[in-house]
């Protein structure tokens, strides 16, 4: 590639990252601040997509810690939570240090060490990944199945068609 492209592509990419900032922007200013209930509905979407619907458990895994943090909070504000039945397990590539791991994961969460189950220690296959976590991909799991029962009705509730809005049941029948 000459000079010119070069220069093309550096142009592109701060175009890039101005378009990228606009709309952070502009998601903050169309979101706001969450109400009460949307916090709850945030943390039942979040349960539902990509929590564990394990019988008895509530469980959640991510590798972004704002995901985790605002999951960890959800739980905390929405359930009476009996902090000893709160669970964590990392999934963790071999290579990387297991204890700063689990000091970051332990510090953000406040689950102490002693409740972090046995790691998951992957062999990393460079053919399908090049990224890695420098602090794995934590699972956050809460056994108790009033809860459980709880946040499952709840995501009934919301994913019931008696609860979309007339644009999103229209969406839905569309699909259906």
């Amino acid at each position: 590639m000459g000079y010119g492209g070069k220069v093309a592509e550096q142009r592109r990419a701060r175009e890039l990252r101005a378009e990228i900032e606009r709309c952070r922007g502009r998601g903050l200013e169309r979101i706001g601040q969450l109400s009460e209930r949307e916090f709850l509905v945030l943390g039942l979407a979040l349960c539902a997509g990509e929590g564990g619907k394990t019988n008895g458990e509530v469980g959640f895994a991510n590798s972004d810690l704002r995901m985790i943090l605002v999951f960890v909070t959800w739980l905390r504000h929405f359930f009476e939570i009996d902090e000893t039945r709160l669970r964590m397990r990392l999934y963790l590539h071999a290579r990387l240090d297991l204890d700063a791991a689990i000091d970051f994961w332990s510090v953000l969460a406040a689950i102490p060490p002693s409740q972090f189950a046995k790691p998951y220690r992957a062999v990393a296959d460079h053919s399908i990944r090049r990224n890695r976590h420098v602090f794995g991909c934590p699972g956050l799991s809460y056994g108790c199945t009033t809860t459980h029962r709880r946040v499952m009705g709840m995501i009934e509730a919301v994913l019931s068609p008696t609860c979309l809005s007339g644009v999103a049941q229209l969406a839905v029948a569309r699909d259906c």
